[in-house]
């Protein structure tokens, strides 16, 4: 299968498109090896698409058979199934991993989003999840949760790859990419390679302009807000919220403090664009992808994405552009009464509840199929 001209138009630029999906449908179907040899060159999950794959389909039910007579419990086997899925997601990706010298071809996998809040369960998790996959393609997904980052850190500075999850706002960006420069220089200290470690900063885009449609909802009555003012921002406030973040990010990887370690192979740490389904219809599904097209990025895209892009888009270099517009919007935006900053918490934490509630809701179905295996 030939190389699709959009893809091709958004490697030129210098992003890469990862699948924002796995199922044992999507690796079986020969459905992933098809987008891969189209240039896709990624793979992320979290545990609400695990739980619609594995509790919404019979697909696992021989593997859930066999590890319930075992004597698995339902988060055992839960993690069983995500590390086969996952393993061979990577192994597919594994010729993109080694011809780009370990610039891309990545799967990720997520530790268990109850540990959000917990340092020290996050770290033992992830290390746990990395040997028993025992791959090099293996991203680990970590929240970029106060309690996350120092275990970003840690991870990173024994030599994980790091996918760092539910970023929303640029102060948190430059948390993340902060302690991935000092993991660097951890391990250059003490004269460990840090040219074959790999991390993405994953920053959610849909999500906040869905909140400030909902924030300027609220205010619109007391505001007297017209049709014409709220269409200044809709669909523009999480393309601008990215424009800020990837100003940091320049800032922050072309500046002097990360050029000892650029100079010793160390790779940026990837802005990645989550969430870039639009949610709204009168969007086109491709808005986040044209808008967020840039050097040194990644974009996730969930299916019906990924499948509108393969067929049309506009691709240019958008992404390099507007800064000062995408200030002004949020500064206006502040100035309408919506609390931007307060926002992007609330959608920390509503993402942090949202995953720890999916991935409670696959435990159930697991234990209820367990139960009736056992």
């Amino acid at each position: 299968m030939a190389k699709n001209s959009q893809l091709a138009a958004l490697n030129e630029i210098g992003q890469s498109v990862w699948y924002d999906n796995l199922s044992k449908d999507v690796l079986n179907s020969g459905q992933l090896a098809q987008y891969i040899e189209q240039a896709v060159s990624g793979l992320t999950s979290n545990p609400t698409i695990f739980d619609k794959s594995i509790s919404g389909s019979a697909l696992y039910d021989d593997e859930m058979k066999k590890f319930a007579k075992q004597g698995a419990t339902a988060a055992q086997i839960c993690e069983e199934l995500m590390i086969q899925d996952v393993g061979q997601a990577a192994d597919l990706l594994l010729p993109v991993y080694k011809s780009s010298n370990g610039g891309d071809g990545y799967a990720s996998i997520e530790v268990s989003p109850l540990l959000a809040r917990e340092t020290k369960s996050t770290i033992e998790e992830a290390r746990r999840l990395w040997s028993k996959l025992n791959r090099p393609n293996i991203m680990i997904k970590v929240p970029a949760t106060t309690e996350g980052i120092p275990a970003i850190k840690q991870l990173l500075t024994d030599g994980l790859n790091v996918n760092v999850t539910l970023i929303f706002s640029d102060q948190v960006y430059r948390e993340v990419a902060g302690a991935y420069i000092e993991a660097l220089e951890a391990r250059a200290k003490n004269n460990q390679p840090i040219d074959r470690i790999s991390s993405v900063a994953s920053f959610f885009v849909s999500r906040v302009d869905a909140i400030c449609e909902k924030k300027l909802d609220q205010i619109s009555a007391s505001k007297n807000l017209s049709a014409a003012q709220r269409k200044e921002f809709e669909g523009k406030v999480g393309i601008a919220n990215c424009k800020v973040a990837y100003a940091s990010f320049r800032e922050l990887f072309d500046g002097a403090r990360f050029q000892p370690r650029k100079a010793k192979g160390a790779r940026v740490q990837r802005p990645l664009w989550a969430s870039t389904g639009t949610k709204n219809p009168a969007f086109s599904p491709v808005l986040y992808v044209e808008e967020l097209a840039g050097r040194d990025t990644v974009n996730t895209m969930p299916p019906q994405t990924l499948e509108a892009l393969l067929k049309q888009a506009n691709i240019t270099p958008k992404l390099h552009d507007g800064l000062p517009g995408a200030r002004k919007l949020v500064a206006d935006l502040n100035a309408l009464g919506v609390d931007f900053d307060a926002a992007l918490v609330e959608l920390q934490t509503q993402g942090v509840e949202l995953f720890a509630q999916s991935y409670n809701s696959l435990l159930q179905s697991v234990e209820n199929k367990r139960k009736q295996f056992a």
